[in-house]
């Protein structure tokens, strides 16, 4: 009986550094993905960056071009077309 509890018990330990093993691999996967999924957000970053700056700079460029006399630009959304109740949009 004892060298059954010596089988049993080894059984387990194999079992568990199977285990073991298995969740040290999935955490590597896992921490490759991020570091990849990082220097992609990095690079969108910095892309977006330069196009920030490149349109403040046109954004400065345009407020320095216009007139004083002009009126100031206010952005106003077309009107909204809306179809009477009852009534359908032809189909596209």
């Amino acid at each position: 009986s004892t060298k059954a509890k010596v089988r049993s018990y080894s059984i387990v330990v194999a079992i568990d550094n199977k285990v073991k093993q298995a969740m040290d691999l999935v955490k590597s996967h896992l921490m490759y993905a991020v570091r990849e999924e990082v220097e992609v957000l990095k690079e969108q970053i910095k892309e977006l960056i330069e196009k920030n700056s490149q349109l403040e700079q046109e954004n400065n460029l345009l407020k320095t071009l216009a007139s004083p006399e002009q009126p100031s630009c206010r952005l106003v959304s077309p009107p909204a077309t809306t179809q009477p109740q009852g009534t359908r949009s032809p189909p596209a």
